[in-house]
């Protein structure tokens, strides 16, 4: 891109209506009941020229480039975060420093609360610029809180708990009594009791009667009675009364907070409930002896503005006063100074980055001869440009009060009383970012949730009104300010960059707007610059909560006080941000992009106590320089190597536990398979004993068969015959032994043989074949002197028994079998 002069290769007219494809396609860009309001086809982001659809939803502007069909997400800004926008009517200046004879463009410019400028230009002869305007108009501003996306998105999956009981779980934890239980009665009317020995939380404020803008319950001395609680609130403006933010549960020191007093022109209004309740913040530990703990009264503003402001009944204390108390003045600029400091800084940024709203880098100016604009001086000028914008001192005026109120709490262990006019901007600043340097626990994610929550939502900030939406009333502070004001001024451009014929600005800020939270997420990317390891999120997870905030895209901080979330139920009706962060770090657990990867909690345990030397604020690249310097912008470019290294060491580890857990399945297989061999072998050794014993039985029936003059033979045909001499009945039976060959230890018989066995009666020679003249032989048990008595003898009669052709085998356990039979051969 060669800056405005790329304007000229852009075919205007070659860009049509792609039709309905692009509106199919452009439903998978839309997030939960986002509804689109207006499409514009055919549109340039002038910061890059990409030409793409440009969508104005019910929750933001929507720009999907044409050539690669994604989101861009510079072109891609929520409703809710465009503090300004106008329609201009632009000429380019070519490179021959001459204005062509084109027509003016049709732009739209745009303008964020998160340092972005963007430029949109529209096709000539349409009427798609005036449908946008049409639809910011409607959308960016609305007249009721109602109207938020907020509302219309619901809870969906990322549902709010009970604000409350995490505001009573945080003072017990200050307090050094862990977690509450209180019921859900006792948090509506303030029937809880939580005490130490110097401390207790009251529920004086359970109903917001006496202060509207404080939360329901407070921290106080524990020796002030609710009854003096009311009268000192009677003394501060607004009633915002001093009570304790911060406590140390080893030394009793505090940090406590309030509004100015209401001493009068004069300076010489008092108030004995007041003094006595500050004068409460500084008795020294019960029990021991010795003078009171010094009372620091730190007011934020300049020592002018609060003399000025007694002309309206404020003013500051007088140490006279107040016992043993030393008053400071620290100087801080209001919220007016503030939000021209970063519209400043937001016009220095365009001017002078990469990627500007009018397509032209700084490098390109002026026909891209010179750097800036100008000549090399111009270096030094843009330089000057950055301090004019103030805003860097701003921060340093931030910090270093902050560093002052935590080095009197952790090194002289005083307290410290910090207030401005009302206690809602700067007081929040100084005392939230003072306990984020003393506590360690507020340095990581469910700590900084509960500072952001106690010190910011708890205690009234009005983020409705420094944000410029509406409240709970319905305007955000006044019909004036939802009035689209005509400001042919508002933004200013350098002479050099463009030629505007006709811009008419839309301002939708309110006067009341101010980028005081933003300044001090500012201040802690400047702590966390400082001290790389001290804290458990990085500098991502701060752009993101920003985003978040900033979007509205949940009602965590819409409205302006506790009370106002309260009555209007936004915890039960919107998302909550802290769920929807905490979504995000669980899907890729510590890899993620919000953890810090340098992050040392046991080295950081103690306060943070930076000196005045190291105060020195820079730009805040990821959040800064992300719009006009991309590429500028990582400066955490060696964090996100780190982080890059440590998800690699991460899946290492994994795979290294997989293989591990592989192992050990394996070594378990491996041993109930040694376990199943021995159970094999002892089976297999016991089958073998067993054999070995049938063996034996065996031969000792034959030699008992033999021994009645049988013949036993063994074949391998599964058959046994029994031949009976020559006596012409053969009468067979199949018996089935186990091999004889399987008992000896040099013998190797195939699986499933089946020997039969032959078993023949064998014929005498002596006897002839008359059984009458048969004799016995020398053996025969049953032989007589008379001889033999055959076939009426015994052992004929077995013998019939046994070779029948129904075996009579209690006949033949009956046959006398000696031990000798088992004896070895």
């Amino acid at each position: 891109m060669e800056g405005a002069g790329s304007w000229d290769a852009i075919e205007w007219t070659k860009i049509e209506h792609v039709g309905g494809s692009v509106s199919h396609g452009m439903a998978d860009f839309l997030l939960e009941e986002e509804q689109v309001v207006v499409e514009g086809y055919g549109v340039v982001l002038v910061n890059t020229d990409d030409a793409g659809t440009l969508l104005v939803t019910n929750f933001r502007l929507l720009f999907v480039s044409e050539r690669s069909r994604n989101i861009i997400p510079l072109g891609t800004i929520p409703l809710a975060t465009i503090e300004k926008f106008s329609k201009q009517a632009m000429k380019v200046q070519s490179t021959t420093r001459q204005f062509d004879k084109t027509p003016p463009r049709r732009l739209l410019q745009v303008i964020g609360k998160d340092m972005r400028i963007i430029g949109f230009g529209f096709r000539p002869r349409t009427k798609q610029r005036r449908a946008v305007l049409d639809a910011l108009w409607r959308w960016t501003r609305p007249l009721r809180l109602w109207d938020l996306y907020a509302f219309q998105c619901g809870p969906s999956r990322f549902s709010n708990s009970n604000p409350k009981l995490r505001l009573l779980n945080e003072y017990c934890r200050l307090l050094g009594k862990g977690s509450c239980n209180v019921s859900s009665s006792a948090l509506e009317d303030g029937s809880f009791s939580i005490s130490n020995d110097w401390w207790r939380v009251s529920g004086v404020n359970s109903n917001y009667t006496m202060c509207s803008t404080y939360p329901f319950a407070l921290i106080v001395p524990k020796c002030i009675s609710d009854e003096d609680v009311r009268q000192a609130s009677t003394f501060r403006a607004r009633y915002r009364l001093p009570v304790i933010s911060w406590c140390n549960p080893d030394t009793g020191a505090v940090l406590a907070r309030s509004s100015q007093p209401l001493v009068g022109l004069m300076m010489n209004s008092r108030s004995n409930a007041d003094e006595k309740l500050v004068a409460a913040l500084c008795t020294q530990v019960s029990g021991q002896k010795g003078p009171r703990r010094k009372l620091c009264i730190a007011d934020a503003r300049p020592r002018k503005n609060a003399l000025a402001n007694g002309a309206m009944g404020g003013g500051s204390e007088s140490s006279s006063n107040y016992f043993q108390s030393e008053v400071v003045f620290f100087g801080i600029d209001n919220i007016h100074a503030m939000r021209d400091s970063l519209a400043r800084l937001r016009e220095y940024l365009d001017t002078h980055g990469a990627q500007s709203s009018d397509g032209m880098s700084s490098f390109m100016r002026n026909g891209g001869w010179t750097w800036g604009g100008g000549n090399l001086s111009s270096m030094s000028a843009s330089v000057s440009t950055l301090g004019d914008s103030g805003w860097l001192i701003h921060i340093q005026s931030v910090l270093a009060g902050s560093a002052w109120i935590a080095a009197r709490v952790a090194k002289e262990s005083s307290s410290v009383l910090v207030h401005c006019s009302d206690g809602w901007d700067r007081t929040t600043q100084l005392v939230s970012l003072a306990s984020l340097l003393l506590d360690p626990y507020y340095r990581t994610f469910k700590g900084f949730q509960a500072l952001v929550e106690k010190d910011w939502l708890a205690f009234g900030h009005p983020f409705s009104d420094r944000m410029g939406l509406p409240t709970i009333s319905g305007n955000s502070s006044g019909p004036v300010e939802l009035l689209r004001q005509s400001s042919a001024g508002s933004i200013s451009t350098s002479p050099v960059r463009t030629s505007s014929t006709s811009a008419t600005s839309h301002a939708q800020t309110s006067t009341n707007s101010s980028p005081i939270f933003l300044q001090w997420v500012d201040c802690i990317s400047q702590l966390l610059r400082m001290y790389p390891c001290a804290f458990e999120f990085s500098s991502a997870f701060l752009v993101d909560f920003l985003d978040c905030l900033l979007s509205c895209r949940f009602g965590n901080f819409l409205c302006n006080s506790e009370k106002e979330r309260h009555h209007s139920g936004i915890s039960d009706s919107c998302g909550c941000i802290w769920i929807y962060l905490a979504d995000l770090r669980s899907s890729e657990g510590c890899s993620h992009a919000h953890f810090n990867p340098f992050y040392d909690p046991v080295k950081y345990d103690s306060p943070l106590l930076p000196p005045a030397a190291a105060l020195a604020p820079t730009i805040w690249p990821q959040f800064h320089l992300r719009w006009a310097c991309p590429a500028e912008a990582q400066a955490g470019e060696l964090e996100t190597q780190c982080r890059a290294m440590s998800k690699k060491f991460t899946d290492i580890q994994k795979a290294k536990e997989m293989a591990e857990a592989k192992a050990r399945d394996v070594i378990s297989s491996m041993e109930s398979l040694t376990v199943e061999l021995m159970k094999e072998k002892k089976l297999s050794t016991s089958a073998m004993d067993l054999a070995k014993r049938a063996c034996r039985e065996s031969l000792a029936i034959k030699r008992a068969i033999q021994s009645l003059g049988c013949k036993v033979h063994f074949s391998a045909t599964g058959d046994c015959a029994l031949d009976v001499g020559s006596t012409p009945l053969e009468i067979k039976q199949k018996f089935v032994y186990p091999p004889a060959n399987d008992f000896d230890d040099d013998a190797r018989v195939e699986e499933k043989t089946d020997l039969s066995v032959s078993i023949s009666l064998a014929e005498d020679s002596i006897v002839s074949s008359n059984p009458e003249t048969r004799h016995c032989e020398p053996l025969c048990p049953y032989r007589t002197r008379e001889g033999c008595k055959w076939p009426d003898a015994e052992c004929a009669q077995f013998g019939s028994q046994f070779v029948g052709l129904k075996a009579n085998f209690d006949a033949f356990d009956r046959l006398s079998i000696y031990d000798c039979y088992f004896g070895s051969e």
